[in-house]
Formats: structure tokens, sequence, C-alpha cells
């Protein structure tokens, strides 16, 4: 029997992540799915990279696999070692004790199967092809990531016409942003990826959030940032002073001799769920009023001699 090298099928290292494996698989069965190649080989190919993903999209089975190496050539005769034995393995998706489509080396390595799952047409059920994924952007608001929120999305969705041509159509989806979500997580929308062939279920669509900016605030994770302006009087003295928050205003005190720059903490004020909390993180900016009247020069200069303060101490000046 001919040996398959399921790496150079599918066209990826012998080393490939779990996606690699699953995005090069989905990108040539695309390619070669008997309903839109018509070329006389593409059936052949097609079984191929099926097998392929079966065998490599496991981790037990790729690791059966793995032990023979990198040795052998794909094509090349091929015969397993006398104490091979990785039988007992079962493949879903099809009629039990199906096992046409599989090749000589597969069943050698494997045993007596039970279907696959991207194959179907042996059984005279036609070819079934899952469809795929589909990633998009969305930006949203902080005050929904906060509260959490439903929007209506119009998305240009890719359909196929009768001659199996794609093109795009608007859709509406109906979304639901989860309380407390984070700039980069995704919303998965089940079956809302490109439609499956022949019978196959859709793929699946993900959404990643993306904050639109907001005057007052940024968000780093669950982390609300404010920077919020004091007058020197209010930093040194201390004070009790209204602030916003994404859930309203509320009262944050100014403990006295706060330095520009000083943190103060407000709990349970930035983007949480009901297993995680977020905080808002208030940043001071002591903001000094301008002295432009002989009165108000007065002022700075009773400070210059009654305060003796020199913030360059540490500069050895």
């Amino acid at each position: 029997m001919e040996y398959k090298d399921y790496y150079q099928i599918l066209g990826i290292e012998r080393d490939a992540t779990a996606d690699a494996i699953k995005q090069a698989y989905r990108k040539l069965a695309r390619k070669y799915h008997p309903d839109v190649n018509k070329d006389k080989d593409a059936e052949a190919r097609f079984k191929d990279i099926g097998e392929a993903y079966e065998v490599l999209k496991d981790p037990e089975k790729r690791s059966a696999y793995d032990r023979f190496g990198a040795n052998w050539q794909n094509g090349e005769q091929f015969r397993p070692p006398p104490d091979w034995n990785a039988g007992g393995y079962e493949f879903r998706g099809s009629a039990p004790g199906d096992t046409q489509g599989f090749s000589d080396f597969f069943e050698a390595l494997f045993g007596q199967t039970r279907g696959r799952g991207s194959y179907a047409g042996q059984s005279g059920q036609g070819f079934s092809m899952q469809g795929e994924d589909q990633q998009a952007a969305i930006t949203i608001s902080l005050e929904d990531a906060y509260h959490g929120a439903k929007q209506t999305l119009t998305l240009n969705r890719p359909e196929p016409d009768e001659q199996g041509r794609i093109f795009m159509r608007p859709q509406q989806l109906n979304l639901a942003i989860p309380k407390g979500i984070i700039a980069g997580q995704r919303i998965r929308l089940e079956g809302q990826g490109l439609p499956g062939h022949g019978g196959g279920a859709p793929g699946d669509l993900y959404l990643e959030i993306h904050f639109a900016p907001h005057h007052l605030f940024k968000a780093e994770k669950r982390t609300i940032h404010l920077q919020l302006p004091v007058t020197p009087w209010e930093a040194a003295l201390g004070a009790s002073i209204t602030v916003p928050t994404l859930d309203g205003k509320v009262q944050l005190k100014i403990p006295p001799n706060s330095q520009n720059g000083r943190k103060l903490r407000l709990k349970g004020k930035g983007l949480s769920t009901q297993k995680t909390t977020g905080d808002q993180i208030v940043t001071l900016q002591v903001v000094l009023p301008e002295a432009q009247t002989e009165e108000q020069q007065a002022i700075y200069r009773s400070m210059a001699e009654k305060l003796a303060f020199n913030p360059r101490t540490d500069l050895g000046v």
C-alpha cells in the first residue's frame, strides 16, 4: 500500500498547531469540494484532505500516526510494523460499519472504523461539508460594555447562488452584548458563518469587540481610567468631589496632602461580570489657577514666602 503523508496533503509542517491544521483543512476542502471544483481529480483530493484531517485533528490519533516519524515519503510503498496495533478508533458522522472512502493505508493503521464526518458520499448521501467560520470586528461604547446591551447589526454575508457562485447579501443580526465584556473578547454567533455544502451545517460568526473612543474614560482590560482635575487647595486640604463613572456620578474623598498623579480606586466601577470585578482608577491632576491680576499674584507671593517649599530638593539644586 502507499504511505500517505497527511502533513504534506494538508500543506503544513509536522509541528503545526491545531488551529493551523483546521485552517489548512477548511481552505483545501473548500477548494477541492466536488460541488465547487469540477476537475477530474477533485473528489480524490477531497477524500485525501478529509482523511488527513480526521487523523491530525485528534491528538491521540495524530500521536499514533507520528510514531512513524518523517522518514516516509508520500506515495512510497509501506507496511505497518509487525507489532503495530492502533485499532479501536471511531469516526463519527456516517452510518456504523460504513468504511468506504478510507484508504488502505488508513485502514491498516486504524482498523475498522465508523465512517467520517467530512465526507459522506460513500452511501449515496452526496458530499457534505460544514461551512467556514467567519470573523468580524465591531465597535461598541464603554457604556454598553459596562451595562450590557442589545444591538441590531447589518452585515454583508456571503451566500451561494444557484450556480454555486458567492455573492454578498446584507442581513440584520440581533446581538446581545454581555455585561462586562472587554476589548478583544469575541462573541460567537452560532450558524452565522459561511454556508455549508451539500447540506452541511453553516459555520459560526465571531465578532471581536473594540471600544469607541470616550471623551472621559479609557479602558485597560477591566479597569476604567479617569483623569480628574483638582485645585491645589483640594489636593492640599482634602475634599469630597463629584466624580463621573460609567454607572453615574459618585462622591470621591480626596485625602489631604495629595500630590499630582496620585491614583485613587473606585471599587466595582470598572467592567465587571458576575464572577469578575473591575475597578475605576482616578488619577489626580492638580491644575494651577492663572495669576492674572495684582491681587492674584499677591496670593502666590504670599504662598512663596510662607510655605518655603522647594520641589527640587531631590535634584540636589
